[in-house]
């Protein structure tokens, strides 16, 4: 017998942004530039040459935008600050005019009875700090470190919620390993130097935090469960290093003051031995986990593949999203109950989960039918119950993405909102997945008894997480 679907009464209901993904005008009002602006005008980077210089135009249509999110019934908005339009160099002399639209969205969101949710930084690094070495140079974590003190005397006076980084595991894989996302790096030595001056980073903002603010403050990664393709102790031990290089990594010196074992076996010599002071910075106390999850690795033993030795095992039944992601609610809850038992149950939010699938045009009505985002949001929703019945502390639900944006190197070519954005008129359309996700706000989860539910069982430990 399905339980019935409830979610507690202050569950928080909201939806996520990333800045240079959706606000266009990146040098508009003494804005610096930043990295991803000088990416994405570098030939043959970004898919059909695609940039970021107008976007969803959200610096200009933020007041629409706001309404649009009251509309869906959104009672909470995560959304990122460009670094380079407060500090147009990165550090020193701080831009009133950005400083203001961040001060002004915040106002309007608070007006409209939303409560934000601020990430200091979503991957768009000032580009005078690239100059200077960027995430290999030590220094940046006092760099940041000033930057968020700005930020916090301007605003923690109405934001209760702060996110230091975002996904510093795409930082270093995909920006300094693999070079497919800014600032386009190829270096197997300078991908462990960028990940751990990301958490030095992240260390240095929190104890700001702890002298400027007055409410909450954590830390937003990516979690991927690695499910080894076979009883094989070489796919196994596969899985493993998978696991640890993208989940434990970036969670075991939060929490458990050092890095997993198994980094000096992904990495070889690549991988220094780090200081203890280090390891105490980034140990700070946070307030909360912001988990963002899409899909699972299938993992089998690869010795070719770079530089965990493990490579993906596609399933042949399964259904995959537009970006060639599993749709593998169960993983979620796997993810979850992994992180509660070995944290010791931390406060989480998910702080983003969603899906690109091929949307078809706005048809006669203003609607856009997208069904299989539709079924995503069901599974994963009832996942997250599953969660929180097993006794995990989720607090929250942020969807990616509330609109259709650049999706990175993608361009506009994957759409993961919950709003359709047409990128010649900016003309705003939501989507049926936007009307399925307002009842369940209205319902706080009720709707999702209308449904069939995934038969998501906690089992014990999978073995990813050895």
């Amino acid at each position: 017998m399905n339980k019935t679907i409830q979610f507690p009464d202050n569950f928080v209901w909201g939806a996520a942004t990333s800045a240079y993904q959706i606000e266009g005008s990146p040098l508009a009002d003494g804005a610096g530039a930043s990295i991803w602006q000088r990416f994405v005008h570098t030939p043959g980077t970004i898919r059909d040459g695609d940039t970021g210089d107008v976007a969803c135009d959200h610096y200009n249509r933020y007041i629409d935008d706001v309404a649009l999110m009251k509309q869906i019934g959104l009672q909470a908005y995560r959304f990122s600050i460009s670094w380079s339009r407060v500090i147009p160099q990165g550090r020193g002399a701080v831009n009133q005019k950005g400083l203001d639209f961040y001060d002004r969205l915040v106002d309007e969101l608070l007006a409209n009875g939303i409560a934000p949710m601020v990430t200091l930084f979503h991957w768009d690094l000032p580009a005078a700090l690239d100059d200077q070495g960027g995430w290999l140079n030590r220094d940046i974590a006092g760099w940041f470190a000033d930057y968020s003190r700005v930020m916090f005397r301007r605003l923690d006076d109405r934001v209760k919620l702060w996110a230091t980084l975002n996904e510093p595991w795409v930082v270093s894989d995909q920006g300094y390993l693999h070079g497919v996302l800014a600032p386009g790096h190829r270096n197997k030595y300078e991908a462990p130097i960028a990940a751990h001056n990301l958490m030095r980073a992240h260390g240095a903002a929190v104890k700001a935090y702890r002298e400027e603010g007055k409410h909450q403050i954590g830390l937003v990664v990516n979690l991927e469960p690695k499910y080894p393709a076979s009883f094989d102790p070489a796919d196994q031990e596969a899985a493993a290093r998978g696991h640890a290089y993208m989940n434990a990594q970036f969670l075991d010196p939060v929490f458990l003051g050092c890095y997993p074992e198994r980094m000096k076996d992904v990495y070889g010599d690549a991988w220094p031995d780090w200081p203890a002071e280090d390891l105490a910075l980034i140990g700070q106390p946070i307030d909360f986990l912001g988990i963002n999850y899409y899909t699972r690795s299938v993992s089998r033993d690869d010795p070719q593949s770079y530089v965990t030795r493990a490579a993906p095992v596609r399933q042949p039944l399964a259904t995959y999203t537009e970006t060639g992601w599993e749709v593998f609610a169960q993983g979620l809850l796997d993810t979850l109950n992994w992180v509660a038992q070995r944290y010791g149950n931390p406060p989480i939010y998910i702080t983003e989960n969603g899906s690109a699938f091929f949307d078809p045009a706005v048809a006669e009505g203003g609607r856009v039918h997208d069904p299989l985002r539709v079924s995503y949001l069901q599974k994963h929703l009832q996942a997250i119950h599953c969660a929180i019945e097993a006794g995990v502390d989720v607090r929250g639900y942020y969807t990616w993405s509330l609109l259709d944006n650049l999706e990175w190197a993608h361009g506009f070519s994957k759409r993961f909102g919950i709003v359709h954005v047409n990128f010649s008129t900016q003309e705003r359309t939501l989507k049926d997945s936007a009307y399925f996700y307002s009842e369940v706000i209205a319902t706080n989860g009720a709707v999702l008894n209308a449904v069939p539910q995934v038969p998501t069982v906690w089992r014990g430990a999978p073995m990813w997480a050895a």
